[in-house]
């Protein structure tokens, strides 16, 4: 059985250096407002980790660019999302 991180693995992304696609909008509200941070376990990428004082911070390479973080983030509306420029984001190999 093949595991979902190593279907995962197959795609490719191309980063588009100093312009992420998402971003935490004011990260204090992820840190002392937001008691679950669904984001770290409903991301299906992990783009989204919580740190040990509770702090959330957000790598973007390797987003799926499938819009859960922005409806899962629907009590404080704390991200910002938007699809990546063309040629950039996540490259699917099989469609």
């Amino acid at each position: 059985m093949i595991k979902v991180e190593e279907k995962l693995f197959q795609n490719r992304y191309r980063v588009d250096a100093g312009r992420p696609h998402i971003q935490i909008v004011v990260p204090d509200v992820c840190q002392l407002k937001c008691k679950t941070k669904p984001c770290t376990y409903c991301c299906p990428a992990a783009c989204y980790t919580q740190e040990g004082d509770g702090r959330v911070t957000l790598i973007t390479d390797g987003c799926l660019e499938c819009g859960t973080c922005r409806i899962i983030c629907t009590d404080h509306r704390n991200v910002q999302w938007e699809y990546p420029r063309g040629g950039y984001g996540i490259l699917f190999k099989f469609g």
